[in-house]
């Protein structure tokens, strides 16, 4: 027996195939059912009658409330900061952080001064004992920054005796910054003063980022308490690590000397990625040793190596508005004072000084922004060392020559191009240039030996050297580089943004 469907409500009743036409209704009649339906089909009815576009603008406002809701709930969470920007791979030409012990009269200590969004220690505070010498070389760069003109103005004040503090921030250089940029760095000083019990001329500052941002001292004002509370002997990991900016692996370079048979610390860290040429280099170093020298044999000892080391790199030819190299002598070991740069039991500590100097501007070399080769340049027969050194320089901050290193490409005619832009005294005709222990070109042509498989294979090598004899005298020097990527414009075209 088949069941009877039931019947369905006349709305939902299919409509016959043909109807016959309902002649329109008048405007009282509407009026008349409209009075005769409930208050809620009233209003829908009204709303398709009325105004079609009520119902999508109810329904705007519906979605806007909505969206407001999910805002309100998502500020009541509490803040994550944000992930590093842009974090960078490590570069494939680092060298381990080496082990440091304490150097007797050097207390560190890191924090967050809140410089960069997201997560990382961005100020780094170095505590000295009572009569530590100082010595300085600064950038000489034309705009140099508010914390070098303060370091460069009290060095001289206080003739580099008595340093007790050093602070340096990550995340602002305080660079181009006007009187206010002075103040805040005047602000800083005589914070770390009042609590480190010395003068504000006592106190060292370095600042590194971006240039044209005013200092926010107040940042470093108020980690001042925890910093000091964190003081220790041996956290020079750690500092080196705070101080980074687009480096990709803190650097540090520690060694051991004698001074008249007593056994002195010789340690230091920097950071320097990009923005590196000579005079200075483009960073920040700062290096400490327990040994007892007097301020101006110290200060010579700085002005001396520096020539050899941080001014013997380059990354991109840019000088920087902050460059900082910083020597501190805290007097805490057994050795003697040393009052003279020349005294003989200073033979190893110079030696030992230089080696740290060098070991640490490599270090800048090596993590410069997307490198992947290693270059030194070395360049003889010049006329003068200073001929040397700028021939060298120019080979080594030539565009097509870096990007001829990045292609893995011995193109030699890019070192004859950049060897005769120098604009120093050559012979052409005795030029003779090498990669590695392979001649490319002598006797001012190509080399008969030349061959283009050997040198291929040479050119993959991470790290390449390149010696140039311009034929005219007896001046040499060495250049450190690296090669130019595309690695290098994504940091560069990213670096605010």
């Amino acid at each position: 027996m088949t069941k009877t469907p039931s019947k369905t409500p006349a709305a939902k009743a299919k409509p016959a195939a043909k109807t016959a036409k309902t002649p329109a209704k008048s405007p009282a009649e509407l009026a008349l059912e409209v009075a005769a339906k409930p208050v809620e089909v009233v209003g829908q009815t009204l709303e398709r009658a009325l105004d079609p576009l009520a119902s999508a603008l109810k329904r705007a406002a519906l979605k806007r409330a909505d969206k407001a809701s999910r805002q309100f709930d998502e500020e009541a969470k509490p803040a994550t900061p944000a992930p590093a920007k842009g974090a960078l791979p490590v570069s494939p030409l680092v060298v381990p952080f080496p082990n440091i012990p304490p150097i007797a009269g050097v207390q560190l200590a890191t924090a967050r001064a809140g410089f960069y969004k997201h997560e990382r220690e961005d100020l780094m505070v170095m505590r000295f004992a009572k009569g530590t010498s100082a010595a300085g070389v600064f950038t000489r760069h034309g705009v140099g920054s508010a914390p070098v003109d303060w370091c460069r103005k009290h060095l001289e004040l206080s003739k580099g005796a008595d340093a007790r503090a050093l602070v340096v921030n990550a995340g602002c250089a305080n660079a181009f910054t006007g009187k206010p940029g002075a103040d805040a760095v005047r602000r800083v000083a005589s914070a770390v003063a009042k609590r480190f019990d010395c003068r504000q001329r006592d106190v060292m500052i370095a600042s590194t980022g971006v240039i044209g941002v005013l200092l926010d001292d107040a940042k470093i004002v108020q980690r001042l308490p925890d910093v000091e509370a964190k003081l220790v002997d041996d956290n020079w990991a750690g500092a080196a690590r705070a101080i980074m900016t687009t480096d990709t692996f803190p650097k540090g370079a520690y060694a051991e000397a004698e001074i008249d048979g007593e056994k002195v610390r010789i340690a230091g860290i920097c950071k320097g990625s990009g923005m590196i040429a000579p005079d200075m280099a483009t960073m920040l170093a700062f290096v400490a040793t327990d040994a007892n020298i007097a301020p101006a044999a110290l200060q010579t000892l700085a002005s001396l190596y520096t020539r050899t080391t941080f001014n013997c790199v380059t990354v991109d030819g840019d000088r920087s508005t902050n460059d900082t190299l910083l020597l501190f002598a805290t007097g805490q070991s057994s050795a003697p004072k040393i009052t003279r740069a020349g005294d003989k039991r200073l033979a190893d500590f110079r030696r030992k000084l230089e080696a740290v100097l060098l070991d640490l501007a490599l270090q800048l070399v090596r993590d410069g922004e997307g490198a992947t080769k290693f270059v030194k340049i070395n360049v003889t027969g010049a006329e003068t060392p200073a001929s040397a050194r700028k021939i060298a320089r120019t080979i080594a901050e030539s565009p097509l020559v870096k990007t001829a290193f990045a292609g893995e490409d011995a193109n030699w005619g890019r070192i004859v191009m950049a060897v005769g832009r120098a604009d120093e005294k050559i012979d052409r005709d005795r030029i003779r240039i090498q990669f590695g222990p392979l001649v490319a070109a002598q006797d001012g042509l190509i080399s008969p030996t030349y061959d283009e498989d050997k040198m291929s294979a040479y050119m993959k090598a991470q790290e390449l050297e390149v010696s140039v004899d311009v034929g005219v005298g007896r001046g040499t020097a060495t250049v450190w580089t690296c090669d130019l990527t595309k690695q290098y414009v994504a940091i560069n075209g990213d670096y605010r943004s």
